[in-house]
């Protein structure tokens, strides 16, 4: 099992949740986050003075997904998040070692 975190533009999340139904994909986590990357963040102007917005708004998409789905998962992601410019966001795997599902006690794949 594999546990993947995009972190994406605000305005992707539909089509990102979308893709990864088209998966099969089941359930996903959803948080607003701020961050930046090599952009940086951008200056704004408001009332006449300029100021620096370091922390861009963003949305992490964390799902937990079988193995043999990784690699579908992530480019289903890439497609849908993609829009060619800077800060369209990163993926992160890591290994999911163990899950339970609270309610019936399934563990594993079938936790899933």
């Amino acid at each position: 099992m594999k546990f993947v975190t995009a972190i994406i533009k605000p305005f992707k999340l539909d089509e990102v949740r979308e893709a990864l139904a088209g998966l099969g994909v089941s359930g996903i986590t959803v948080t607003e986050v701020k961050g930046f990357g090599r952009q940086k963040g951008h200056t704004e102007l408001y009332r006449g003075a300029e100021y620096v917005v370091d922390f861009l708004p963003k949305v992490k998409v964390e799902v937990a997904v079988k193995a043999d789905l990784l690699d579908q998962a992530i480019e289903a992601i890439q497609k849908a998040a993609q829009t060619g410019k800077i800060g369209d966001g990163k993926v992160f795997v890591w290994d999911l070692e163990q899950v339970v599902r609270i309610r019936t006690g399934e563990a594993g794949e079938a936790a899933i």
